[in-house]
């Protein structure tokens, strides 16, 4: 099963996406549509009003989640590309959500920085409560897989060892453009790829995760509940622009489309922010 949130003329709406159309399930956002234990039947059984894909106004997959977790260094050839050991345990930081725009919306490149960098990441939606989980009940609370990239604003982020700052610009960090749901996904890696411009920047599988989204789940669970709505992005593959010879980065009118091979794909054109 494929979900959205769309804008409408009447506010943002969640949807079940069948094919070429889109149907209405009731709720104004994803993060509402999973907040009924019973999201799936509910989701599946919809029979509101329906409306075309080609064309949808993606709105971003969950609008105002109540954590954004962000997952550093978790790719091996990511880890080695910036010259560090692979970790013992999860780098964790956060984004919040006025970062977030859809999966076609402009990325705003902040003026005060002309090192904006992209970060092509799978991310997970959590669908239900989870405290200190097992494996058994981290898998069971993922709702699904979205597509996501971490835009990075290095000489913000390097200013001081905590990076937060550089990580959740406003309008920075493109979502969705639907969850999918476990089922409809093979096991396995799945190729995950930023092209910029027409041109392949990163390119790898998820295979290469040093800690998997379900060891993300039992992880994080331990720190705190983790909610319906809630999105842990997993980390990004080798091929940033900040670890290039020489560097490269983000440019004004630049497109910027990140893929997830079963996922989805996101398409966004950066726009630099007005003075």
């Amino acid at each position: 099963m494929r979900l959205a949130t769309i804008r409408t003329a009447t506010g943002t709406r969640a949807v079940r996406t069948d094919g070429d159309v889109a149907v209405e399930t009731g709720d104004a956002d994803l993060r509402g549509l999973l907040s009924h234990p019973d999201w799936a039947a509910r989701a599946a059984t919809a029979t509101g009003l329906s409306h075309q894909v080609d064309g949808l106004d993606f709105a971003p997959l969950v609008p105002s989640p109540e954590k954004i977790i962000c997952v550093g260094l978790n790719y091996r050839d990511h880890v080695l590309e910036m010259g560090h050991q692979l970790p013992e345990f999860p780098t964790v930081f956060a984004k919040f959500a006025p970062a977030l725009v859809g999966a076609h919306d402009d990325i705003v490149l902040p003026r005060v920085s002309q090192q904006v960098d992209w970060e092509a990441e799978l991310a997970v939606v959590i669908g239900a409560p989870v405290r200190r989980a097992t494996a058994e009940q981290a898998r069971a609370a993922i709702a699904g897989y979205t597509v996501f990239n971490d835009v990075s604003v290095r000489d913000w982020q390097r200013r001081t060892t905590e990076f937060l700052q550089g990580k959740t610009f406003e309008h920075s960090t493109p979502i969705g453009p639907w969850l999918v749901t476990p089922d409809e996904l093979p096991e396995g890696g799945w190729e995950i790829s930023t092209v910029l411009d027409g041109e392949t920047m990163q390119r790898s599988t998820t295979a290469e995760l040093v800690f998997s989204p379900v060891e993300l789940v039992v992880y994080l669970s331990e720190i705190l509940t983790l909610h319906p709505g809630d999105v842990i992005a997993t980390g990004t593959p080798g091929g940033v622009g900040h670890a290039r010879t020489p560097p490269r980065y983000l440019t004004d009118g630049a497109t910027l489309v990140t893929a997830v091979a079963g996922v989805g794909e996101l398409r966004n054109v950066c726009r630099q922010e007005k003075g």
